[in-house]
């Protein structure tokens, strides 16, 4: 055979083909060659390749090189084209020295499998696994699995295909699954997936969980009933079951789709009713009763189409001449089918319209669901008293089944664990059988419960409560007596000693302490028992020390009703000597009314003994009430002067908040009873007791009014004045208001300039002050010491210097007269003139500035009126002293001189 001229090596190729000439197994001169000739034709390459795999048979560079020149040779020609055979051709010379080469077979395997040769490819997979080391068995199966699961490779060959490599890899079992699935292999599918479950040591390579494939299976055996035999699918999904507990719903419709694509629809129903009384959760139940509901009514649906059907027929055998009357025995033999479908089968009991049953069963399954319902609830906690109430409640008009209910619920619950009270079970059974008029065994019902350990006390004696309760609504009045002296018994000794022994003490031995017990007692004695049973009760109940205030006061007031008003007056004894506060203030408020009420002047000084007791036992903030009424005794039995002794008192002892409606009480009794005049004391009183800010501002202002009133206008601008220092213009605009109008009213240009002028040294003051201090002291309404304002500054590092003129800007101004020596925080009565005040400074108002305008001072003379009953003896205490004039003059004083007046003249008599 002659070799084609271009073939031959040319002039270029001479350097390399001496060079294999003298070395002819060198792999680098052959590679040198092929790169050096890379952009010639394939065929003069052809030749190289060809040569150099004749002198290196065992090159793997040379043969995959050379085989991936032949794949991109026929890469884009069909598949019947001569070069596939040249390449197969190459690649059985190749592995002739290249067979442990796995990569040589893998180019190859895949070669033979786009070429759709299956005998040839599956052979060749063979000859590379017997070929190639098992370690390298992983690099075949892959492809070998990919074209088994090709589309036209018949299905026994996969099968054998996959049980080798199962063999090989048996944790690849899921992927053999897939594959009998997608074939519609379901009888084999099912006993792999059913094996693998049933091996403990499996482990999937694709993350499912065993409850993931326990469902697949479910869903394996029951879409394909009737194409899988040989398995127990009854046993498999119930130990699904009992492993798998929380999907326990979808398992139980499997199940049951099983059964009625086996036709079995009755065994279907019975999988259903099973699935409802068992389930422990709503969502299961949910999803069986939807899957049970659904399957009735198919079937309903079902039939009715097939008597639609049925009926079509019959009525073409009617058009056909066959008459329903007509006696089909006179005919012949060939009468024998027509016999056979109107008589046989007509037969009632052999009646295939059984809609109306299927029907009924609808409607029953959808009239049980609250009761299925509750049936689950009640099997997630069969202690819950609330949904047995409920289940009850669902067979209204059916006492039988309501019977069986309770009965079945007190059996059930354990009162120790139960949720809600378990006594209203047998309170509401007990009820069931009175409504019935049958009191005999709601007796029982009760006696039976009254021995039952319940958890706490009060749920065995509002059980006895109600046993009375019923007896009382049968007129059975002494029967509820003994009832109650039954429950209120004190366990004998003997009782209590066997119950130590035993270390389990049951709720009846603390019953007769029980208090809702004793007050449903002594309320059964007070309406039918005696005087003496009555009191003997309420002895019984203060001995067992479970007595309230309010039962003393019952007690009380039960012994008044019946005049015995000296012992009702000891119970209030015992019962503030055993109450503390505030549980004893009702008694005490109840018992100093009464015996007011009762004795009223006759026993004067032991009702102020009995005050004197409450007062000073009571706390400051129940102290009000008791001041009060003690006040009120003193003003209608007492004396008037020890009734504001009483008032007195009261303000100091009452909290700071309560102080100021103290002294306006106080303040309103004093001008009743001794006159206006009598109040200035105590509102000086008042204004120097430490009220806060706010209440010394309003105290004030209301001293001020009386003072004007009276017509004592530089007393009321003094008080004004003194006022001023807690009344920021910021915030406080209604008493700077109140101020102005005073003024206009009363005043003249001096005194609305000063005024004016402390009004701006006080916003000016508090404006700094809040610069200075610190927040918390600048709060609305609170006052402004100046000793902690120094000391908080002090502590902050502020100069001494500084200080000081902080001092001058909070004193007031009025005090920054020649009145050196007066306390900070006081002024007098009058207004004293300012000789270094710079009157230049002062911007008035235009107003203000106005010639014309002249203010007129309006003089009153004091009404004697407002002097009250106290007029006589004003005259004789002025007349003993310096005469008339000497007490108009001091009544025209400040209140500041007449207090120093009045600790001169005391100093003297003292000397």
């Amino acid at each position: 055979m002659s070799i084609p001229q271009e073939f031959y090596p040319s002039q270029d190729d001479l350097l390399y083909e001496e060079e294999i000439l003298r070395n002819p197994f060198s792999l680098k001169l052959w590679w040198r060659y092929l790169i050096a000739r890379s952009e010639a034709p394939f065929k003069k390459r052809f030749v190289i390749y060809e040569r150099a795999l004749k002198a290196l048979p065992g090159s793997y560079k040379l043969w995959h090189a050379y085989l991936r020149e032949r794949l991109d040779l026929v890469r884009n020609l069909p598949i019947i084209h001569s070069q596939y055979e040249t390449l197969n051709n190459t690649f059985e010379r190749a592995l002739v020295t290249m067979h442990k080469m796995p990569r040589i077979w893998i180019m190859y395997l895949k070669t033979l499998t786009e070429q759709k040769l299956l005998t040839k490819t599956r052979r060749t997979f063979d000859r590379a696994l017997c070929a190639l080391p098992v370690t390298q068995h992983d690099r075949i199966w892959e492809p070998y699995l990919q074209f088994v699961s090709q589309k036209g490779v018949p299905i026994e060959t996969s099968l054998r295909v996959y049980r080798r490599y199962l063999k090989y890899d048996p944790t690849h079992i899921e992927d053999f699954i897939e594959f009998l699935v997608d074939s519609s292999l379901w009888q084999e599918a099912a006993e792999r997936l059913a094996a693998v479950l049933n091996d403990d040591r499996f482990f999937s390579i694709k993350g499912k969980t065993k409850h993931r494939l326990w469902l697949e299976l479910c869903d394996l055996l029951t879409r394909h009933a009737n194409e899988v035999s040989g398995l127990n699918v009854d046993g498999i999904i119930r130990g699904g079951l009992r492993k798998f507990t929380d999907e326990v719903g979808r398992l139980w419709t499997s199940l049951a789709e099983y059964y009625i694509r086996r036709g079995l629809h009755e065994k279907a129903r019975d999988i259903f009713e099973e699935g409802m009384s068992t389930v422990t959760t709503v969502r299961d139940f949910g999803v069986i009763f939807d899957s049970y509901s659904q399957f009735e009514e198919s079937m309903l649906a079902f039939k009715m189409q097939e008597m639609d059907i049925s009926d079509e027929e019959e009525e073409d055998d009617t058009e056909n001449g066959i008459d329903e009357d007509e006696d089909i025995r006179l005919k012949g033999k060939s009468s024998g089918d027509d016999f056979e479908k109107r008589i046989l089968h007509g037969f009632w009991l052999n009646d295939k319209n059984d809609t109306d049953l299927r029907l009924a069963r609808l409607e029953y399954l959808m009239d049980r669901r609250p009761e299925l319902a509750n049936s689950v609830l009640l099997r997630q906690n069969p202690h819950n008293v609330e949904q047995w109430h409920r289940r009850v409640k669902l067979f209204e008009g059916n006492p039988t089944k309501q019977i069986l209910t309770y009965t079945e619920a007190v059996r059930t619950i354990d009162p120790m664990k139960a949720v809600g009270k378990p006594h209203t079970l047998w309170v509401a059974f007990a009820k069931l059988y009175e409504s019935h008029k049958d009191l005999a065994n709601a007796r029982v019902i009760f006696d039976k419960a009254v021995q039952v350990n319940f958890k706490t006390v009060d749920n065995l004696a509002s059980l006895w409560c109600e046993w009375a309760e019923m007896e009382l609504r049968h007129k059975n009045f002494k029967g509820a007596l003994e009832l109650m002296r039954r429950a209120t018994a004190e366990p004998s000794v003997e009782v209590k000693r066997r119950v130590a022994s035993d270390g389990n003490e049951p709720v009846q031995m603390k019953l007769h302490k029980s208090l809702k017990l004793w007050s449903f007692y002594v309320d059964l004695e007070e309406s039918l028992g005696t005087l003496e049973s009555t009191r003997a009760v309420y002895e019984r109940i203060l001995d067992l020390r479970i007595a309230t205030a309010q039962i003393i006061i019952n007690y009380a007031y039960f012994l008044e009703e019946h005049k015995y008003f000296e012992d009702a007056f000891k119970v209030y004894e015992r019962g503030v000597k055993i109450f503390k506060y505030p549980h004893v203030k009702d008694i005490w408020v109840t018992y100093l009314s009464k015996f007011v009420k009762r004795y009223g002047k006759t026993k004067l000084e032991r009702a102020r003994e009995l005050f004197e007791n409450a007062v000073e036992t009571a706390p400051a903030d129940q102290v009000k009430t008791l001041y009060l009424q003690y006040a009120k005794l003193e003003e209608d039995y007492g004396l008037a002067k020890r009734a504001m002794n009483v008032y007195d008192q009261a303000t100091k002892a009452v909290p700071n908040h309560e102080k100021l409606g103290m002294y306006q009480i106080y303040i309103a009794r004093a001008a009743e009873i001794f006159g206006v005049p009598k109040t200035r004391q105590i509102y000086e009183q008042a204004i120097e007791s430490g009220l806060p800010d706010k209440d010394v501002r309003t105290m004030c202002l209301k001293y001020a009014e009386l003072e004007k009133s009276l017509g004592e206008i530089d007393r009321a601008r003094g008080l004004l004045i003194h006022a001023s220092q807690y009344a920021d213009p910021r915030s406080d605009s209604e008493f700077w208001n109140k101020w102005h109008e005073f003024e206009v009213q009363h005043g003249n240009e001096e005194t609305f300039r000063e005024m004016l002028r402390i009004k701006r040294s006080v916003s000016t003051s508090y404006s700094q002050t809040h610069f200075i201090l610190p927040e918390y002291l600048m709060q609305k309404d609170q006052t402004v010491n100046l000793d902690d304002a120094k000391d908080k500054l002090k502590q902050a590092g502020v100069p001494e210097d500084e200080m000081a003129a902080l001092e001058r800007q909070l004193a007031p101004a009025a005090n920054n007269s020649g009145a050196k020596d007066r306390k900070v925080g006081f002024v007098s009565a009058g207004v004293e003139s300012q000789p270094d005040a710079n009157h230049e400074d002062i911007e008035l108002p235009e107003e203000s500035d106005s010639e014309d305008e002249k203010v007129e001072i309006a003089q009153k003379d004091v009404p004697s009126a407002v002097f009250g009953g106290l007029v006589r003896k004003r005259d004789e205490t002025v007349t003993e002293q310096n005469g008339e004039a000497d007490a108009k003059e001091e009544s025209r004083l400040g209140a500041l001189e007449r207090i120093k007046r009045m600790k001169k003249h005391e100093m003297g008599m003292e000397f």
